[in-house]
């Protein structure tokens, strides 16, 4: 298994740079995987395919905007993108910075119109810990001078930062938004409730990976990073109580399905919180998740080998196939695919 197994040619004007009007108009690729077929549909339809007694599980992870556009003390620019706190405080932080080569420990990013400064102490290559001097509550002065930190591929401002929110966002923490989430609306919720199929959540902080390309020939040889997850007791007993009625559990989006599969423990799933560096791979043997509902990806991406683990590599690169014939909009902001067992 190599990397360049997981490459595919995408039409630049494929990739999705604003959200669709309406949260709910995405259309829908079916993968059925035991009759080997696909079908088109959009995210409304989904409710058609769901049976009494599933259990739909979403990441409730919200989006912090954490993209700081500084400059240093010599008056060039700089940004720094917040990943992970280092403590309880929210004063130490794991970042992405640019230039990293310009910003040695030591270093300070300064902000107009604020006495926010970040100091590099460690720096790890293009990530580095970093403090946020000069206020007493740096969260609370990061939410109002920070940006959304869509992904580099979309080029377009983002005019309504709660766009790149789902409606149910609720733990501040993620550097990128769940985006398999960003379809739902409170009546689609509703549509699925109504049908007897029960919803859960877990919390996953997404982070730095999500901005990592894979640069090894081997993919077992990534050094993906660490995600803080939690699964509170109601999430795993809806989850074992769905396993051990024979229904299934539809995981929306590769986050919910690293935290339900780093989480797995017997039948069903454990409780509580961890840090998971989980790499879903081919070969994978998935102990919780049993169908599920994401994006299309980026090529050579954990996550396209991560939805290839659960359908297989060469079935889900004949779908990616098939949704660019099909102009299909691609990634963060784009249409949605649902794999069915």
């Amino acid at each position: 298994m190599k990397t360049a197994d997981f490459d595919y040619d995408l039409p630049r004007e494929l990739i999705a740079q604003r959200p669709p009007a309406l949260r709910d108009a995405a259309r829908m690729l079916v993968l059925d995987l035991s009759s080997e077929t696909l079908t088109h549909a959009t995210i409304r339809d989904l409710p058609a395919y769901l049976e009494k007694g599933d259990l739909l599980v979403f990441n409730d992870s919200r989006v912090l905007p954490a993209r700081l556009l500084g400059r240093r003390r010599d008056g060039g620019e700089a940004e720094v993108l917040l990943l992970r706190p280092e403590d309880d405080g929210r004063h130490r932080w794991q970042a992405l910075i640019r230039p990293a080569r310009r910003l040695e420990p030591g270093s300070q990013v300064f902000f107009d119109q604020s006495p926010l400064a970040i100091v590099v102490e460690v720096r790890h290559g293009d990530t580095a810990t970093v403090s946020l001097e000069g206020v007493a509550d740096p969260l609370s002065e990061v939410r109002r001078i920070g940006e959304m930190p869509t992904p580099p591929y979309i080029k377009e401002p983002l005019a309504d930062h709660e766009r790149y929110q789902t409606v149910f966002a609720r733990d501040e923490g993620s550097a990128a938004a769940p985006t398999a989430g960003l379809h739902f609306t409170p009546d689609l919720l509703k549509a699925i409730r109504d049908g007897g199929v029960d919803v859960a959540f877990v919390t996953l902080h997404v982070g730095l990976d999500t901005f990592q390309p894979v640069r090894v020939d081997d993919p077992s040889q990534h050094p993906i990073h660490r995600e803080w997850f939690r699964i509170d007791g109601p999430t795993a007993r809806a989850i074992n109580e769905t396993r051990r009625r024979g229904k299934r559990v539809v995981a929306v989006g590769t986050t919910s399905v690293r935290a339900l599969e780093s989480a797995a423990a017997g039948e069903g799933v454990r409780t509580g919180e961890n840090w998971t560096s989980l790499l879903i791979l081919p070969g994978h043997r998935f102990r919780v998740v049993d169908a599920m509902i994401t994006n299309f990806h980026l090529p050579k991406s954990t996550l396209l080998m991560l939805v290839s683990a659960f359908a297989g590599r060469e079935r889900i690169l004949a779908v990616y196939a098939e949704a660019i014939r099909e102009r299909y909009r691609f990634y963060s902001f784009g249409d949605c695919m649902l794999i069915w067992p």
